[in-house]
């Protein structure tokens, strides 16, 4: 154990607590059981530690990833276990995806250590509820994604903007104090701004890796997959991206991978989850939700430039950087008469010269627009849409 937190000190030491992501302030961290997911690669790990860094006293503390060799010929339930009678109060676990019934253990742990806090980081492809029932009645789950227009423009170039709400953006009070040309930043952000390892060194390179271990490792192992079907997951992806924004058709897509037609939805399910790909539905369940699938998009702009940069067409880049950003705090749906619809509201997507024709007498709807700096009327900037967390 002593190893463990000699790793945990020198990752705490290198632990920066200048910038904290959208979800930090949103989570109950007094809860004795809390799971976060989210895509590899948006900051999970720096979070914890973060937190840890800022609010915990690091002697009453470990941080352990369930990848470590340590777990090969040990048991995490005996881990927590020593840790509590070493005095421990805050035990958190990265990648718990990667330990074998993480979900058992877990709950054991919740249920003989009352006195214990526990954290556990995992992929978003894990399912908390699917044969761990009573672990969703003990954790506390958040799912977290890449950086909004708003984060990037604050780690990378240190602007400081507030968050703004739909109806803010819709009426014209979202604005970038001191900036006078904010297509630039966003044209990079579009490229390079989702991931925060964009910061580093290879960032191409380590978004291709990402990519290969989402659907080479993760979602085999909580599937239960074998290696060709592994591969199949891969072929699929190039087939979207070649696609995308498309309407899927499950017949011709399970010709072209020599796989079953009913299996295709749920390969498509676990590539989202996992932070692959975005499925837009209708209006019976949202983009969460149950409905049926009416387009797939790749999940961010990063991705297409990354998977798709023969298709990196404008108009795909716009539709998918607008269901990217308002997802998280809103439930988008495909509209039957333009692009997309949030509640009462129409929004049809197009370039500086797209016209008011699709949405003509349509009550509350809009226009959004790339490539221009301020909105007027029902005419909205998209990169505004980038402010909402």
């Amino acid at each position: 154990m002593d190893k463990l937190f000699e790793q945990f000190y020198k990752l705490l030491k290198e632990t920066d607590t200048g910038f904290f992501r959208y979800v930090y302030s949103d989570i109950n961290w007094k809860s004795r059981m809390i799971g976060l997911t989210g895509p590899r690669g948006v900051g999970k790990t720096t979070l914890v530690l973060q937190h840890i860094k800022k609010n915990l006293n690091s002697a009453e503390t470990l941080y352990v990833t369930a990848e470590d060799f340590y777990f090969a010929d040990n048991r995490l339930v005996d881990l927590a276990d020593a840790f509590v009678k070493r005095n421990g109060k805050y035990l958190f676990v990265d990648e718990i995806h990667k330990y074998k019934d993480w979900a058992k253990e877990l709950k054991l742990i919740y249920d003989y250590h009352p006195e214990l806090n526990v954290v556990f980081t995992g992929s978003s492809v894990l399912d908390i509820k699917k044969g761990a029932s009573d672990l969703s009645r003990r954790a506390v789950v958040y799912n977290m994604q890449g950086l909004s227009f708003r984060e990037y423009l604050q780690l990378f170039h240190q602007i400081i903007i507030p968050t703004y709400s739909l109806e803010e953006i819709l009426f014209h009070k979202a604005e970038l104090p001191g900036i006078k040309h904010p297509l630039p930043l966003f044209e990079d952000y579009l490229k390079r701004g989702y991931y925060p390892f964009a910061l580093e060194e290879n960032f191409e390179l380590k978004l291709q890796q990402i990519v290969n271990q989402t659907l080479e490792t993760d979602i085999p192992m909580y599937a239960g997959m074998n290696v060709s079907t592994g591969r199949k997951l891969k072929q699929l992806l190039a087939i979207i991206a070649k696609s995308v924004p498309f309407k899927p058709n499950m017949t011709s897509i399970a010709t072209a991978l020599s796989a079953s037609r009913n299996n295709i939805a749920d390969y498509c399910l676990f590539i989202e989850e996992a932070g692959m790909i975005a499925q837009l539905r209708d209006a019976t369940g949202g983009i969460r939700g149950l409905g049926k699938v009416d387009k797939i998009y790749l999940d961010n702009t990063n991705l297409i430039y990354s998977l798709a940069s023969d298709n990196s067409n404008s108009g795909n880049i716009r539709e998918t950087f607008f269901l990217n950003q308002l997802r998280v705090k809103y439930d988008v749906t495909v509209s039957p008469i333009a692009d997309f619809r949030i509640g009462d509201y129409t929004f049809e997507v197009g370039g500086k010269k797209k016209g008011l024709k699709q949405i003509q007498g349509v009550d509350k709807a809009f226009v959004v627009k790339d490539n221009i700096e301020l909105g007027y009327l029902n005419t909205i900037p998209l990169w505004q849409f980038g402010l909402t967390y």
